[in-house]
């Protein structure tokens, strides 16, 4: 890569940066969710997360929200309750990036383990938990609220 492809590609990468997900953020959240999701997470879930004190971060991008992630930590075990990219920056890496951050903060808290729940129809999210070491640990069965009726879940793994 030329010295000059590198500038560039350090000068996109840092125009993206991750904070802790604040109150003042869930309106910019609402406004992603429901354009990803089939049966999007409601405000007072997102209030809710905050409120408990689980670890949600927003990945912003020239100061506008563009995904964000939680985490819910219970003794030695990080559960990753959702990880999101708005539709128009999704397939570009960011996702990883964000999981990639996540992990990191489920070792910061000492985690033995990290688990997570996503719907089978969800291939994509499928293959970047594969690739980032997750394995599939079990089918909860009607776990999501679906179109027709219900949805299961895969319920994933990753040994920290």
């Amino acid at each position: 890569m030329s010295t000059m492809l590198k500038a560039e590609y350090a000068e996109q990468k840092t125009q993206y940066k991750l904070r802790p997900m604040q109150k003042d953020d869930l309106d910019a959240v609402m406004a992603i969710e429901p354009h990803i999701y089939s049966h999007p997470w409601t405000r007072g879930n997102f209030s809710d997360s905050l409120n408990s004190g689980y670890s949600a971060w927003a990945l912003l991008f020239n100061q506008q929200i563009i995904g964000y992630a939680l985490l819910m930590m219970v003794l030695d075990e990080a559960h990753l309750l959702n990880l999101s990219i708005a539709k128009s920056y999704q397939k570009q890496g960011l996702g990883r990036f964000l999981l990639e951050h996540m992990v990191q903060i489920a070792k910061n808290h000492q985690a033995a383990n990290m688990f997570l729940e996503v719907r089978p129809s969800n291939v994509s999210a499928i293959a970047l938990y594969e690739n980032m070491g997750f394995s599939e640990m079990a089918i909860r069965r009607g776990y999501y609220p679906a179109a027709a009726g219900r949805e299961d879940a895969v319920l994933m793994g990753l040994a920290l």
